[in-house]
């Protein structure tokens, strides 16, 4: 008979295409890891995975398993916190990802969903908006907060939070400006931006490109922290979102000067699958959501 650890360590080695990632994440050693994995084959008479040196992928048959185990999986998940939500109490780990312009708004979801929910434990990994619509797809994230109109509806639930619109966020020795200043002048500073693959950065070079401007990139971060800790120390300015200034408060030797000639917003969603049986966690998120729009 399959065990549910087989199809769990299956699926982390579908996410991370890599033994050792997959065995570190499942807490146990490769060894004990590739030999489950090979005796799991042994008793379906087929082959799971190619290997070589290192992983090379599934097999036909392999991703087929893993399609089934994904939602064998989520069935489980979701009859574990149904037992215990019939019980009059929603548990479980809900695991979100993030797109990192969002995070200072999920803070203050999380709060909401905590405040109604204490012991649901919140797992927030920022990821880029491909990367949540393929895990949301894939199984491996409960629900994503990301851009709404780079997400499909398809079998996915779609519910709005906020408008992100953009800062300067500048060194207060670089500029005397304290009022609204237009995108052109923004290639005038030396800038820290998010990486090129993340969607935040494809936004910024799209209405750089437009206005025909070629920016001074100085250094390229995963996140925003670095780059607003260059801004303090005063060696890059950089482009953020309105929310996460706000959400920082006053930060020691910059100014935030709002962007205008265009004002550009891009709708934030919170994305989720149309399944059944839905998550008791999901489904407590989604109300949390719901209740801000009133």
């Amino acid at each position: 008979m399959i065990e549910i650890r087989d199809l769990q360590l299956l699926s982390a080695l579908a996410r991370h295409r890599h033994f050792a990632k997959a065995a570190e994440e499942c807490g146990i050693s490769q060894p004990a890891f590739s030999m489950r994995i090979r005796n799991l084959e042994d008793r379906l008479g087929v082959s799971i995975v190619r290997r070589a040196n290192r992983f090379q992928g599934l097999t036909e048959e392999g991703a087929m398993i893993v399609q089934r185990a994904r939602r064998i999986l989520d069935d489980t998940k979701a009859l574990e916190q149904q037992v215990l939500a019939a019980k009059g109490e929603i548990t479980g780990t809900l695991i979100l990802g993030v797109i990192p312009t969002a995070i200072a708004f999920t803070g203050h979801l999380i709060k909401r969903l905590r405040d109604a929910h204490p012991r649901i434990v919140t797992r927030i990994e920022t990821l880029s908006s491909t990367a949540i619509q393929y895990r949301l797809d894939e199984g491996s994230i409960d629900a994503g907060v990301t851009y709404g109109d780079s997400i499909g509806t398809d079998l996915r639930r779609v519910q709005p939070l906020y408008e992100e619109t953009y800062v300067l966020l500048v060194p207060t020795h670089m500029t005397d400006e304290t009022g609204p200043i237009p995108w052109g002048r923004v290639a005038e500073f030396p800038l820290s931006l998010l990486e090129p693959q993340m969607q935040n950065r494809r936004i910024l070079d799209r209405i750089f490109a437009e206005h025909g401007l070629h920016p001074d990139v100085v250094a390229e971060t995963s996140g925003f922290s670095a780059s607003m800790v260059m801004a303090c120390e005063g060696l890059a300015a950089t482009v953020v979102p309105l929310v996460l200034v706000r959400a920082l408060g006053d930060l020691t030797g910059t100014r935030v000067l709002p962007l205008v000639d265009p004002v550009v917003s891009k709708p934030i969603c919170l994305a989720t699958l149309i399944r059944e049986p839905e998550l008791p966690t999901v489904d407590a998120l989604r109300d949390v959501v719901t209740s801000l729009e009133q």
